[in-house]
């Protein structure tokens, strides 16, 4: 449930890209403080990371909401609605796409980001699958590229999955993308010189939530991966609530007025995606736990864990209870909640908690693959 859509709520590309001028500067310059609470709530500032508080009130909260911005809109102007991080990699040396046939013979698009030979040898190398965010309905090959730049620096190959999004595809057919694409790759160990017995998936958000419906398919397939890497993951079936009060955990409830992934927000990729007159047919086509992997029925046997969460996110605490789950099963997980960032706060490269999350992958990747002397 994340993306360019709730983190940068509307503004366009060429706003976003004012950010790293506005934010320095000004702050130097020892200008006059705003007060934030007119826009932030008054329990949610003191947690906020001052430059994040700063980029909000200046920025964010003077454009328009982004629960107000149209699919239709979006869908007609997708390069004004990504992300700051976003960008076109196609044209990156090792950089190359390829299609993957899902279950129902639709075209996945993937692109594939090998490791500099110079630097980590000549393969065959580990491989990390990425799914990226956007609450199911937004993102592309674009959206986490720089991320996926960044972890290949591990010395594993990096494969960038664009799973189809609601609502021009039912939800569900995303996570048959998603294992669609975990397969290819195995079966394709010479096309992209990989070693299928050191696989490893990862995602944010929603793509998060694809992981944690394949960590367990995986698991019951005999498929073996090395982690399991999920950012900011929601576990339950939020997109399905009438209201944010259906949540048991404080977070959804502490922060359903988040300066990011708002109730609102939220409410916004539930039509889209799970829509209350449809709901019971959809439930129909998938496991219940596709729709909430908290409820997954086993939790015996699964592949460690990284559980990343965000101090102010709605989402954290649901994230951190799958975790717990893991643990529960004998699973070994690890835990890093990241302080005064809202969710999707890995896209914002003037924050620091975004360098130290992109170090944390990098090194959580090389331990995984065996690859840390």
């Amino acid at each position: 449930m994340s993306g360019p859509e709730s983190i940068i709520a509307g503004l366009s590309v060429s706003q976003s890209s004012l950010l790293a001028e506005k934010l320095e500067p000004t702050a130097a310059a020892g200008s006059q403080a705003v007060d934030p609470v007119p826009v932030i709530e008054e329990h949610i500032v003191p947690l906020l990371d001052p430059k994040f508080l700063r980029y909000f009130v200046d920025v964010v909260s003077k454009v328009k909401p982004a629960h107000d911005i149209s699919i239709q809109e979006v869908r007609a102007n997708p390069q004004n609605y990504r992300p700051p991080c976003a960008l076109d990699a196609s044209g990156e040396p090792r950089v190359a796409d390829y299609a993957v046939g899902s279950q129902d013979g639709a075209t996945v698009p993937v692109r594939v980001y090998h490791p500099d030979p110079q630097a980590f040898g000549e393969g065959p190398y580990a491989v990390h699958l990425n799914y990226h965010g956007g609450g199911f309905v937004f993102g592309d090959l674009c959206t986490e590229a720089q991320l996926c730049l960044s972890m290949r620096e591990a010395g594993v190959v990096v494969v960038d999955v664009n799973y189809r999004h609601c609502p021009e595809t039912t939800w569900g057919k995303c996570i048959q993308d998603a294992w669609a694409a975990l397969n290819w790759v195995r079966d394709s160990s010479s096309t992209l010189n990989i070693n299928p017995t050191s696989v490893s998936i990862g995602g944010i958000s929603a793509g998060a939530h694809i992981c944690l419906v394949l960590q367990h398919m995986a698991r019951d397939a005999g498929t073996p991966l090395r982690l399991c890497m999920v950012s900011v993951p929601p576990s339950t079936d939020s997109l399905t609530y009438a209201y944010y009060t259906q949540s048991s955990f404080q977070s959804f409830h502490d922060f359903h007025r988040a300066p990011v992934l708002p109730w609102k927000r939220i409410q916004y990729f539930g039509r889209l995606c799970m829509p209350q007159e449809t709901l019971p047919e959809l439930r129909k086509l998938w496991p219940d736990w596709w729709f909430a992997p908290i409820r997954a029925p086993n939790w015996k046997g699964l592949c460690d864990t990284f559980v990343r969460t965000a101090e102010v996110d709605p989402l954290r605490d649901e994230g951190e209870a799958y975790g717990m789950k893991v643990v529960s099963g004998g699973g070994k997980v690890t835990f890093k909640r990241y302080q005064g960032c809202p969710h999707t706060f890995m896209y914002l490269s003037f924050l620091a908690q975004k360098d130290e999350y992109d170090r944390d992958a990098i090194k959580a990747l090389r331990v995984a693959h065996g690859l840390e002397q």
